[in-house]
């Protein structure tokens, strides 16, 4: 009888959260003023390839924003949360970025995509 009762309970529990429609994590963040313009910079260039995007990590302690490279020579932009460029992770004639964070890529943590170009 307890393995039965334990069973129905735990349907119970999952089934509660299927009924709720999260609002997804993207939309849930509201992104700072300076990010926001950046945006509206990012969109009222031509469509990137690959597409544009705004991706928020934690990195070193800190919350940063990277947007990629748009294209071969053109250097990765990683801003600080208050809008500041920490660094160009990589990128440039060399695809190194400017070395100031070249361990970006294998410290950065909790990705979260800001935002995606939508015209892609």
């Amino acid at each position: 009888m307890s393995r039965v009762l334990t069973r129905v309970l735990v349907i119970v529990v999952l089934s509660a959260g299927c009924g709720r429609h999260p609002v997804a994590p993207e939309a849930a963040i509201t992104p700072p003023a300076w990010l926001t313009s950046l945006i509206q910079q990012l969109e009222a260039q031509p469509v990137a390839n690959p597409p544009a995007f705004v991706a928020r990590y934690a990195y070193k302690g800190e919350t940063v924003y990277f947007v990629p490279q748009r294209c071969c020579d053109v250097m990765s932009v990683v801003y600080r949360s208050d809008g500041t460029v920490l660094c160009h992770a990589d990128g440039g004639l060399a695809g190194t970025g400017d070395g100031r964070c070249s361990d970006f890529f294998a410290e950065r943590r909790n990705e979260r995509i800001i935002w995606r170009d939508p015209r892609s």
